[in-house]
């Protein structure tokens, strides 16, 4: 690791990986999949609006308009009842504010990404953030969980070698190799289909509930980002 490059290595671990990969999965504790995958991917909306203090470009009434957009997103889940019987859905707002957190590291992460770029490897940097990442989460949970080895069993095992391969290696890499070539509001275009493929992945392997609700936040969220992004 080249001396020059140690803090942005650093913060830029502590973003698009600590704060993303934490954060996201313990608002799963509180929140669907699906409707978590919806909160996580408003991250272009903030990468557009970060982009006008950060980059110098200034936010115009569409992105504006596509911020709004997102965040009705965001209140239309947050009106669901829950199974605890908490009204206007108040228990889940601290997973909407922790997704809502990971979506906005990431998205800060990708714009200083363009503002200081890593002089490093493609893959070099991949292994370094990731590597960097995630002792924070390796060290909380040593003080905050007690593992038990065997219970997960050939599922669980396979989920975790599947987080190694795909989302850690192969879509971390093809991540940065995006905002490499293209700007940032640009790249982040690519996970748009995400939350869509976690409500039905969601609804189809996991029985989550799919109604009129998360249909009107995917809805209104990947219409604040499309507007974002053409703005």
């Amino acid at each position: 690791m080249p001396a020059s490059e140690r803090r942005a290595l650093l913060g830029f671990g502590l973003l698009n990986v600590s704060a993303w990969m934490g954060f996201s999965t313990l608002g799963l504790l509180w929140l669907g999949a699906g409707e978590a995958a919806v909160v996580a991917y408003t991250m272009p909306v903030w990468a557009a609006m970060l982009a006008w203090p950060l980059l110098g470009e200034r936010p115009t009434l569409r992105r504006v308009l596509a911020l709004l957009l997102g965040l009705a997103g965001v209140a239309v889940l947050m009106g669901g009842g829950l199974p605890d019987g908490l009204p206007g859905g108040a228990g889940k707002t601290p997973g909407l504010l922790l997704l809502l957190a990971a979506a906005l590291c990431f998205a800060l992460g990708a714009v200083m990404s363009k503002r200081r770029p890593l002089a490093l490897h493609p893959v070099a940097a991949v292994v370094w953030q990731v590597a960097l990442g995630t002792v924070p989460i390796l060290g909380l949970s040593f003080l905050l969980e007690r593992p038990d080895w065997s219970r997960p069993g050939l599922i669980g095992w396979g989920g975790v070698l599947y987080m190694a391969a795909v989302p850690l290696s192969l879509c971390y890499l093809t991540w940065f190799g995006a905002l490499r070539r293209l700007p940032a509001n640009t790249a982040a275009m690519g996970t748009l289909a995400t939350p869509l493929i976690g409500m039905l992945a969601s609804a189809a392997l996991l029985g989550e509930p799919l109604g009129w609700r998360q249909g009107v936040a995917v809805a209104l969220t990947l219409s604040g980002v499309v507007l974002a992004l053409r703005g």
